[in-house]
């Protein structure tokens, strides 16, 4: 996977009125939506269902101190 995101830019420091979190936030967002619809896809392809695989994305987060 790539690190980042076609078409997405970041922004370098001199050119921005924004913080670095607001600046990456969109990038950052929308890879962690391509990382669960790919984790997902996964889960379905190994025959687990979508509810059990989100069930164990959302655990997975907390054990991980992401949500």
């Amino acid at each position: 996977m790539p690190l980042s995101a076609p078409g997405e830019t970041v922004i370098p420091p001199d050119e921005h009125i924004l913080t670095v979190q607001e600046a990456l936030e969109p990038l950052y967002q929308k890879l962690e939506q391509e990382v669960e619809t790919k984790l997902v896809e996964a889960a379905v392809d190994a025959g687990w269902s979508p509810f059990d695989a989100l069930n164990a994305i959302d655990q997975l987060k907390k054990h991980d101190g992401l949500q």
